[in-house]
């Protein structure tokens, strides 16, 4: 009698620890994809800080958001159950980085944006900013690169062979004249530190030479009047044009939002051109929640090749007018290609 009740007791701690541990697995065990739903929509008067210059105005231009987490087996089932939600492949996200370096991109990618869209505000408001190139941002080392056991993601090169060149194509054109297998020396900034490399130049995707790495302008803006773009947790380059509107509004003291909750996003560049984004049916989603009545949506016209191969293409606006046609119809979508498209819209809808 007490052998078979042992038994069955044994039997329910065994059974015991095999839920405990599906349950664990099922939570806390990381699948090789990661799970993209809508995040939020921020009022940026708590972001912005533009000195002798606050926002008293009505109404807030939005930035939105994807919330971004590793799957898991139970959120995974959660994903594909649940509306506005995709499951996407690591290596499309992070691009096979770990997810250090990914988020020391996309930090820097947050950085970069804020510098652009107060370079851009400055200017449209005849404002005095200063430009200052540092040299260019290492986004990526390529396996093939001489130079991948010294410089590393997010160094920064400010010389090749002692030259120094005001923008990435100036480095570029430089390594291009020089025959593969040659050797260059490289002077760069790691953790605040000043190092060179010399290593020989290898063939890279173009058939060109090279250094192998991919690398983007490392730029630093300074403004007269104080300016301060706190951005938070969030990351990456989406927030470029919101950013560039809130700026520009407080400096003007203009109110061009008239009351209303102003969304949307976009990267900006130094010529005020917008760029596209990931994600924007989930920031569509995310903006109609916190009540937003409008939201700027890039467009940027695809090119025949990318239409001849990318089957069933849509834009950012494509894809944010017909998520918002659906869900948020009463949400006006807007396309803007450049800064003053978004700002000529607002001066002439009120």
């Amino acid at each position: 009698m007490n052998t078979k009740q042992d038994k069955r007791i044994l039997r329910r701690i065994l059974g015991g620890l095999l839920a405990i541990l599906f349950v664990a697995w099922a939570l806390f065990w990381p699948l090789n994809s990661y799970i993209e739903s809508p995040g939020t929509a921020d009022d940026l008067k708590s972001y912005v800080k533009v000195k002798d210059y606050p926002d008293r105005g009505k109404g807030s231009f939005m930035i939105t958001s994807v919330y971004l987490q590793q799957a898991r087996p139970a959120t995974w089932v959660w994903a594909k159950l649940t509306p506005h939600t995709t499951i996407e492949s690591a290596a499309a996200v992070t691009g096979g980085q770990s997810s250090r370096t990914y988020n020391k991109v996309q930090d820097f990618y947050m950085q970069s944006a804020i510098n652009e869209a107060i370079a851009v505000a400055f200017k449209a408001a005849h404002q005095e900013y200063h430009k200052e190139y540092l040299g260019i941002y290492v986004l990526s080392v390529q396996k093939n690169s001489r130079f991948k056991h010294q410089i590393k993601v997010g160094d920064t090169i400010t010389a090749v062979n002692g030259h120094h060149f005001d923008n990435a194509a100036g480095y570029q054109q430089y390594i291009a004249h020089r025959p593969v297998g040659s050797r260059l020396t490289v002077t760069y900034l790691h953790n605040g530190r000043t190092k060179q490399a010399t290593q020989k130049l290898v063939k890279i995707a173009t058939g060109k030479p090279g250094i192998g790495i991919i690398l983007t302008d490392n730029v630093k803006v300074t403004t007269k009047i104080k300016t301060k773009i706190d951005p938070g947790q969030i990351g990456g380059p989406s927030g470029g044009l919101m950013f560039a509107l809130q700026v520009y509004e407080q400096l003007t003291q203009q109110d061009l939002r008239h009351g209303r909750k102003i969304a949307g996003t976009g990267t900006i560049n130094a010529k005020g051109q917008v760029g596209e984004i990931g994600g924007i049916d989930k920031k569509v989603i995310a903006a109609h929640k916190a009540g937003a009545t409008v939201f700027f949506a890039p467009y940027v016209k695809p090119t025949k090749l990318v239409l001849k191969y990318e089957e069933g293409h849509q834009t950012n606006y494509q894809l944010a007018k017909a998520t918002a046609q659906k869900y948020a119809p009463k949400m006006k979508v807007v396309p803007v290609k450049t800064f003053n498209d978004a700002v000529k819209y607002l001066q002439t809808h009120r």
